[in-house]
């Protein structure tokens, strides 16, 4: 049907606009927004076609005896396909609100300063391994453009010389997409397969762990030699405001436990009550709000939290992020929804193209694409619902690691490119290939891993 190729035309001009970003400026989120709006409206105006072919059963038992029409069919398709995806992406998008908001009290209060504080040397190749280490650390808890984001902040007030704020900006970005993939927390792409029931988070981590490992550390160790011997590292200590708006150490501790520690817990709340994982992390968001009113009482009552802002780059960041998983998941929905991503499959499993080279080709896409827009797609392509499938994790792990080969490859390397103003080539001369080798290695171990 003509309006199946419109809508899968809008679909692909989509992503050429996403991998062109650097070149067009303009927004992928705008983008992908804009295209799953335009995606529904045209499906809606041919739905008659849409809804026989594909959901004809549930159509009738929607219309309970009751004689068809065109209101009839839109209805239909509102209630009942259009929020089935409103009510997916939500679930992803209300995780990523509860985060993101936590991460925002706990920067307005300093908590995370104790990072900082941790990377006080002159040593290049200490500096290196503990911004990578801390990194990857929080990325497997939060997205990462958040992690990519904050680290970059707190990096570029330790380092002046902008030669190595490059290096140190890169091994960010890999180990924040590494760190990422290990578990179902630490992306929207491992959120996406959590919440249909398609991974479980323990046995998710036991699969990615070493694979990713490798995958960071291995270019992280070859962009090491690429550093002096010694850093050139803004040491000074913080000065002192003169007030009592600073809280005590043992307060930001335990508000940085109370957040960091609080979503280590939220897939045991999910094991536990089978409940929808943002729920968890609201619960979390929730008890550190609480917390944060009571140790900032005396600035509530003279309003002085007004003084405390979250950088503006964490701020637009997360709110792109949001967005951007909301309109492709949508924009995927009405595709999926044509049944031109059933015929695709179709096609793969007629010729027997393996899994692993799937994979394989879903790492090369990202590399120019964007690594949960890969994923996603991907993830789309198979109707499989078996739980803990090697196909899962494989695409899972090439989506990220892609995504380290050139620094468009993520919205986490797109970060960086517009804070330090990368070039494509410097990236890919300095780091990319060497990342490419580290991802090559790790899936390597994954297959042995998986199949």
């Amino acid at each position: 049907m003509g309006i199946t190729f419109v809508i899968v035309g809008i679909l692909l001009l989509a992503y050429l606009l996403i991998a062109t970003e650097n070149v067009t400026n303009v927004n992928r989120a705008a983008v992908v927004i804009f295209a799953c709006t335009l995606g529904w409206v045209l499906y809606i105006g041919y739905g008659s076609d849409f809804v026989m072919n594909q959901h004809s059963q549930e159509y009738f038992t929607f219309l309970q005896g009751s004689a068809t029409s065109s209101v009839r069919v839109k209805e239909f398709i509102a209630n009942q396909l259009l929020l089935k995806y409103v009510g997916r992406a939500s679930e992803i998008v209300l995780f990523l609100l509860a985060t993101h908001t936590i991460v925002e009290i706990l920067d307005n209060n300093e908590c995370f300063e104790f990072i900082r504080q941790m990377l006080r040397t002159r040593s290049s190749q200490k500096m290196l391994w503990l911004l990578g280490i801390v990194t990857l650390v929080i990325s497997a808890n939060l997205d990462n453009l958040t992690t990519t984001v904050m680290m970059l902040v707190i990096m570029r007030k330790l380092v002046p010389n902008r030669r190595q704020r490059l290096i140190y900006g890169s091994a960010i970005v890999v180990a924040a997409n590494c760190g990422g993939a290990m578990t179902v927390i630490g992306s929207p792409a491992g959120l996406l397969l959590w919440n249909k029931g398609l991974l479980t988070a323990s046995d998710f981590f036991l699969m990615m762990f070493i694979p990713c490992l490798l995958a960071w550390g291995i270019p992280t160790w070859w962009m090491g030699r690429e550093l002096p011997s010694h850093v050139e590292a803004d040491l000074g200590m913080l000065a002192y405001r003169g007030d009592d708006s600073r809280l005590q150490v043992w307060q930001r501790v335990l508000m940085l436990c109370l957040g960091i520690g609080g979503l280590w817990f939220v897939p045991t709340f999910h094991n536990i009550t089978k409940l929808s994982p943002f729920l968890g992390a609201l619960c979390v968001l929730g008890l550190l709000w609480v917390v944060n009113e009571i140790f900032n009482h005396k600035l509530m009552d003279m309003d002085s939290m007004s003084d405390r802002r979250v950088p503006k780059s964490l701020y637009y960041g997360g709110n792109q992020l949001i967005f951007y998983v909301l309109g492709m998941l949508l924009l995927l929905g009405v595709v999926v929804e044509t049944g031109a991503v059933g015929d695709v499959w179709n096609f793969l499993q007629a010729n027997a193209v393996p899994e692993w080279l799937l994979a394989v080709t879903a790492g090369v896409v990202s590399s120019v694409l964007d690594n949960f827009a890969t994923a996603a797609s991907f993830f789309a392509l198979n109707p499989s619902t078996e739980i803990n499938a090697p196909y899962w994790a494989m695409i899972s792990y090439m989506s990220a690691v892609g995504g380290n080969v050139l620094i468009i490859g993520s919205i986490a390397g797109i970060a960086l490119m517009r804070t330090e103003k990368i070039h494509i080539g410097w990236y890919f001369m300095h780091v990319g290939w060497k990342a490419m080798v580290g991802a090559a290695v790790g899936f390597g171990v994954l297959l042995l891993i998986v199949l």
